[in-house]
């Protein structure tokens, strides 16, 4: 998968230092992946759950939230947010995930 919006997730560990070696082991898997759908991706990532455009990731186990966009057709990851717990259970972002 090409991963576009890297810089979200950098900016994102600057603020949360703790969560670095989380995110690059998802960057590096997500990079070698080859996905089809939400089924393929559960096989490595078994709490990722489609939420209307959005594929959510949990990351560093239930801590953090990592929002993207996937066209499968293109093979393209778009980093849309990164989350902690507190900011995801606000539910603000569901509106970039409309359908």
């Amino acid at each position: 998968m090409n991963i576009i919006g890297l810089v979200v997730i950098n900016l994102f560990i600057e603020q949360h230092p703790d969560v670095r070696s989380s995110l690059n082991v998802w960057i590096k898997a997500t990079s070698k992946a080859r996905w089809k759908n939400i089924i393929e991706i559960r096989q490595i990532y078994s709490h990722a759950d489609a939420v209307g455009t959005c594929t959510v990731f949990n990351i560093k186990g239930n801590h953090y939230r990592l929002i993207t966009k996937i066209n499968y057709r293109t093979q393209t990851v778009s980093i849309e947010k990164v989350l902690t717990h507190a900011e995801y259970d606000k539910a603000k972002w569901k509106k970039g995930c409309d359908r």
